[in-house]
């Protein structure tokens, strides 16, 4: 969010008064005479120094009030509101920095409002764990407050005088110094700018689109504009600690950072990531920013910076020497001829942004080769930016530390992240691929083999794109997507990158899942995810002779090509190796048990959940005579088991059609048959057991259509206890079911998921007749006022603070509320709109007489629920003339008796008093008419 932006959602006229508070007033004159001249702006801002008159705790209430501003504004909030806490702390922090920084008021206003934000964010800890929105809006925040801070400066009396005193003296400094720079310096004449000009101009057009490699669906775009399209990632890792020695420099583990802006707090990075993670794309944007005369938000360090563009694979492609300075653009490929000398002078000069890509994608042995070419560039070279990527396992752990390097990883994409990309992947491929977007965000959200391969972007433009050329549709089962992604891992992708062969080593698609698969059946198998290195290289050369095209090669060099070159295989460790994701070691061990048609062991493993992918992918991989000797011992097996485990087999088999290519009519109809017995479930019990059996017994549960209203909420039960992403699309299909038993378990079912999501999905879509709507903490009760809803009945626990209650009472139109409170918190909001309100109950805080004038306000009030101890608060001359119906509880851990002279003067209606846990006195005071029930 731009600052410009914020300042929409904020009126200055409101914020400025707050943010000046941080500031304190000064005298008039220069100040030149004053004991120490240099006035440092710690002895500007209002909560250091003996000038103070905030503390540090001021401080954060006043990015408390700036970030409530904000999330109070019109549109979508700009960050999650669950995170509004650790916004606020992160905000406080950057805005106490202010007194940290070492320069005064007009060397502040020099930097100009970017420059400072920059220097406060690097001042003040980094922010931990926040979502992407969360630190864009922090970055944008913190340039905003900058501006206001830089205008207040402006503002002072003695910063004309002082600023005149800094012009006089530093136009006599930089005069001095052009003309020892004019003595010393060469005249070189414009060619350099305007080669400059037309050197970014090349590398805008030729970074600024993004190709997936690999995708050969004609349908879908394999290029677009990356300024539409970019996504950034999280990295995490490890940095350098200044001052210590260099065996030890990589001691400090830093806070998630964006990895576009990691550069910003480091001038070296090594950035490691897996096969598709991003790496390249990561270069591209880094040059498209540095190039362009108006870069994305946050992007603004890299101004002024000139970018090298140094891919290691095409730099070596025929064994040649790495490339000094003056043949970069050549051996890159560019056509442009620079004048001479010219990338040395911008190297020398410190402008640089040399970005060194792809150390896994030159021979293993070329690589320390590389390291010493790196080396001499920056011993020659001071002042640049560098950054180097390389696949996780290509280099050892602290191979550019004694440089200087900090080491990052790019993350796996967040579910947020996801949604992100594929948001931006459809904007980008044009109006015809719109219609998509949605059923495949969807199909993100219900489908878990589609999620869990959608973790870095190959995966995810991989999807869009099968997605969109199927216009809409995604195969049915894992096989066909799987294939299509071990297509592109194992053969286009480097193919079409013309990266040659690394490891002097060609083998097609085929003989590479024939040896790896091998890996994936012995960890499978034996119950593991990773396996010692030398153990997996044996199993490799054990299975070589059987695959003819890789027999003729060494095994030792097949194994590091697999290794390295697949895409699916990596080390964790220097001696361990695993597959990059589980669902390909499943997907390929399934492929290896039916090829070995190990039967038995699929079985005996049935019940184990570790195996239900293997199982229904086995069922995809075999033939329709094994398929239906795996479905019929599955049922078979189920019959020898206790009811929980009989339930998992019978939905396990049941799942596994859908992953069928061909199956015996009389076999499909068997399990369908066995499922049919226990869904949909009979009772409540019988629900939860099976939700136990965990996610694939979403896919049996049926629509609402043709169920009896107990059936459908039994169903809902069961669904609403697998609290996976999935289960809200199908329970949303609930959402306008008549019987209010099912609305009900369908609110309740709402504190087990993420509140955003299903309040879009469900929430909103229910029919509110005789619904009460149960909040538990703010952020269900924020999405209610986000989307508008009204109920007409609230249950509001004590996780919902006071202003957010406030606000729910103001906008709905309440007849019945239910409260618990907090010793902390006042006992009511302000009733006086809610004339129609019937029905109160307020527990865990004892009403005060304003709380009492409140609900006698309430002229249709006809049922009070309180603790009893309230009732000795009441003002005598407050009566409730409709209260029909009270309930007396005991005040949070006590107990003992209540006399009911009181509330015969409080309640002239009444009709009935239930009290729990109470002892009443006094009935002869009340009507004869007043039941009195213990409870």
């Amino acid at each position: 969010m731009e600052p410009a932006l914020i300042g929409t959602r904020l009126a200055s006229a409101a914020i400025g008064p707050l943010l000046k508070k941080l500031l304190v007033s000064d005298g008039p004159g220069a100040g030149l005479t004053a004991p120490d001249a240099t006035v440092r702006l710690s002895s500007l801002v209002s909560f250091r120094g003996e000038r103070r008159t905030l503390t540090e705790k001021d401080v954060r209430k006043l990015a408390g009030t700036l970030v409530g501003r904000s999330l109070d504004g019109q549109g979508e909030p700009p960050f999650p509101a669950d995170e509004a806490e650790a916004v606020t702390d992160t905000l406080a922090k950057t805005l106490i920095a202010l007194g940290d920084l070492d320069m005064d008021d007009v060397q502040a206003v020099r930097l100009g409002h970017r420059e400072l934000a920059r220097r406060l964010r690097a001042t003040a800890p980094a922010p931990d764990g926040l979502s992407t929105d969360s630190a864009l809006y922090l970055d944008s925040m913190t340039e905003w407050a900058s501006l206001h801070i830089l205008e207040f400066f402006t503002r002072r009396s003695t910063f004309v005088a002082r600023s005149l005193v800094e012009q006089t003296r530093g136009q006599t400094e930089l005069i001095a110094k052009i003309d020892e720079i004019i003595r010393r310096t060469p005249r070189v004449d414009g060619r350099d700018a305007d080669f400059e000009r037309r050197y970014l101009t090349h590398l805008a057009k030729k970074h600024g689109r993004l190709t997936i490699y690999g995708i050969d669906l004609h349908e879908s775009p394999d290029r677009w504009p990356l300024d539409m399209a970019y996504l950034s990632l999280e990295a995490t890792g490890r940095e350098p600690v200044p001052g210590e020695a260099a065996q030890a420099v990589r001691q400090r583990d830093p806070a998630a950072v964006r990895a576009d802006l990691a550069l910003a707090r480091h001038d070296k990075i090594l950035l490691r990531g897996l096969a598709g993670s991003g790496k390249t794309t990561l270069v591209q944007w880094l040059t498209l920013s540095a190039a362009t005369d108006h870069p994305a938000e946050g992007m603004a360090y890299l101004r002024d910076r000139v970018p090298f563009v140094l891919p290691l694979r095409t730099l070596t492609r025929h064994g040649e020497r790495l490339p000094s300075p003056d043949r970069f653009l050549s051996a890159a490929g560019c056509p442009l001829t620079p004048p001479e000398g010219w990338a040395d002078r911008v190297l020398a000069a410190g402008r640089g942004l040399v970005l060194v890509d792809g150390i896994d994608e030159i021979p293993e042995a070329e690589r320390s080769r590389a390291r010493d070419w790196l080396r001499g560039l920056l011993d020659t070279y001071d002042g640049n930016r560098w950054l180097v990527t390389s696949r996780p396992t290509a280099v050892r752990d602290d191979w550019l530390a004694q440089d200087g390097f900090a080491e990052l990883t790019l993350s796996p994409m967040t579910r947020t992240e996801v949604s992100t990309f594929v948001r931006r992947w459809h904007r980008a491929a044009g109006a015809d691929a719109a219609p998509f977007e949605q059923p495949l965000l969807d199909a993100l959200r219900t489908t878990e083999h589609v999620a869990r391969l959608a973790t870095n972007p190959l995966m995810c433009g991989l999807i869009c794109a099968l997605h969109r050329d199927r216009r809409g549709y995604l195969p049915q089962g894992r096989k066909p997507l799987y294939e299509a992604a071990l297509s592109m891992l194992l053969a286009r992708r480097d193919r079409e990158r013309d990266i040659g062969t690394p490891y002097g080593i060609t083998l097609h698609e085929a003989p590479q899942i024939q040896l790896i698969q091998r890996l994936a059946y012995w960890l499978t198998v034996n119950g593991r995810t990773q396996l010692d290195r030398a153990h997996a290289e044996s199993i490799v050369t054990e299975a070589l002779p059987a695959v003819q095209e890789a027999a003729a090669h060494a095994p030792g060099a097949v194994f590091t090509h697999l290794l390295h070159r697949s895409g699916l295989l990596r080390e964790p460790t220097t001696d361990t190796v695993e597959f990059v994701h589980r669902t390909f070691q499943d997907y390929l061990a399934a492929k290896a048990l039916v090829d070995r048609w190990d039967i038995g062991v699929l079985v005996r493993h049935a019940t184990d959940d570790q195996w239900e992918d293997v199982i229904r992918m086995a069922v995809g991989h075999a033939r329709p005579r094994e398929c239906a000797e795996i479905l019929r011992e599955l049922l078979a097996a189920a019959a020898a088991q206790d009811r929980r485990a009989r339930l998992r087999l019978v939905t396990l088999a049941a799942t596994a059609l859908d992953h069928a290519t061909e199956v015996a009519p009389e076999v499909r109809d068997e399990v369908r048959a066995r499922a049919a017995e226990v869904i949909p479930p009979r009772t409540p019990d019988e629900a939860r057991e099976l939700a136990a059996v965990g996610r694939l017994v979403l896919d049996l549960l049926p629509g609402p259509e043709g169920l009896t209203d107990g059936e459908a909420e039994t169903t809902v039960i069961a669904a609403s206890h697998i609290t996976v992403d999935a289960a809200i699309p199908y329970l949303s299909r609930f959402a306008a079911h008549p019987a209010l038993a099912v609305r009900a378990q369908l609110v309740w079912a709402w504190q087990r998921f993420e509140a955003r999501p299903y309040a879009e999905a469900v929430i909103a879509g229910l029919d509110p007749a005789d619904l009460r709507l149960l909040l538990d903490d703010d952020e269900r009760a924020a999405e209610v006022l986000r989307l508008g809803l009204t109920p007409e009945a609230l249950e509001i626990g004590a996780g919902v603070s006071y202003p957010q209650l406030s606000a729910l009472v103001a906008r709905c139109d309440l007849r019945q509320l239910i409260l618990t409170r907090g010793d902390e918190d006042p006992a009511l909001p302000p009733l006086g709109p809610l004339t129609g309100l019937t029905a109160v109950s307020v527990e865990g805080v004892r009403l005060t007489a304003d709380s009492w004038r409140e609900l006698a306000a309430l002229p249709r009030l006809a049922s009070l629920v309180i603790e009893a101890d309230s009732m000795d608060s009441r003002p005598a001359d407050v009566v409730l003339p409709a209260v029909g119906t009270l309930r007396l509880l005991p005040a949070t851990g006590t107990n003992g008796s209540r006399s009911l002279e009181p509330v015969a003067a409080a309640f002239p209606a009444l009709r009935q008093i239930t009290a729990r846990g109470l002892s009443l006195l006094g009935a002869e005071h009340l009507p004869a008419h007043v039941r009195i029930v213990f409870s």
